[in-house]
């Protein structure tokens, strides 16, 4: 059976493809069995090294819960910071002054270049001699900022592209009935674009959850990777095993982010039904707004 984008295989390419696959099954079987055998060797898999995760909550209220509590709170605030920060400055990139333009894609591209430990080791040596932040606040402080301008600045382009993805007819229509500029965007453009931009938004926010253990790697920065060490000094060198219950950890809390992101664009998608608010011009000239109509054509009041 063949189609446009696929034609089906012959005899030779059959017995080629079920060679490649035994090959690699057999490679990868290798590969598995040399990661095991090394690591029993070392008595990193015997059960005295993952007993104390399975046995006693200990592990967790001294060592993994204050660190994910550090994550959780740098990464909120540079979600929370970050996302307004990125839709003004994506917005301020399309505006029709072209100084507001030159300001707005020179700090974008100029934060987006940069690596984000580079930002956070300047925001530390900033807060460090122009401040008086507590030198125990100040990790937090430099994490959050570099967070904060690296992912506002690739916010702001995914911003940017989801608003010109959009039909130009949505504009010239929103023009028609007299809606001004900043009337267009916030009610016409960015309401429409959401959805589209809902993907890469969210692996943005996943990327910020990722990159807080780097203030941990660099600015000891008592984040959930960081918490390895010490939890691996207490309970005997069992430095994998701590390694495997922080990757869980960190694997569970961005499929929870995922899902609920899924389930947000679902709900978008699925409130697309509706045609939204009619706007006609009111009796004194001006822009007036009623309910929201479904696809029947009914006003909602």
């Amino acid at each position: 059976m063949t189609s446009v984008l696929y034609d089906a295989p012959g005899p030779r390419a059959r017995v080629r493809n079920i060679v490649y696959t035994v090959l690699f099954t057999v490679a990868l079987g290798a590969v598995v069995w040399w990661v095991y055998d090394g690591l029993s060797s070392k008595g990193q898999l015997d059960w005295i090294k993952w007993e104390p995760f399975f046995t006693s909550t200990q592990p967790y209220t001294a060592f993994i819960w204050p660190g994910l509590q550090n994550t959780l709170i740098a990464a909120s605030l540079a979600l929370v910071i970050a996302l307004p920060l990125g839709a003004v400055f994506g917005i301020a990139r399309l505006s029709d002054h072209r100084w507001v333009r030159g300001v707005a894609g020179t700090a974008v591209e100029f934060f987006r270049a940069i690596p984000v430990l580079i930002l956070m080791l300047f925001a530390n040596q900033a807060y460090s001699d122009f401040t008086d932040i507590n030198p125990d606040d100040r990790p937090l402080y430099a994490v959050v900022t570099g967070l904060v301008l690296y992912n506002a600045s690739v916010l702001a382009e995914i911003v940017r592209a989801g608003i010109l993805s959009l039909p130009k007819g949505q504009t010239d229509a929103a023009k028609a009935i007299g809606m001004r500029k900043g009337q267009t965007m916030t009610n016409v453009l960015l309401p429409q674009s959401v959805t589209a931009m809902l993907p890469a938004i969210v692996s943005q926010l996943v990327v910020i959850v990722k990159d807080t253990a780097l203030g941990g790697a660099m600015l000891s920065f008592a984040e959930l990777l960081s918490s390895v060490r010490p939890m691996s000094a207490n309970y005997g060198a069992n430095t994998i095993a701590c390694f495997t219950i922080v990757a869980v950890i960190f694997i569970a809390l961005n499929f929870v982010l995922t899902s609920a992101a899924s389930w947000l664009e679902r709900k978008l998608r699925r409130g697309k039904k509706s045609t939204g608010a009619v706007v006609h011009a009111g009796p004194g000239g001006g822009l007036e707004t009623v309910g929201p109509t479904t696809l029947d054509g009914d006003a909602g009041h």
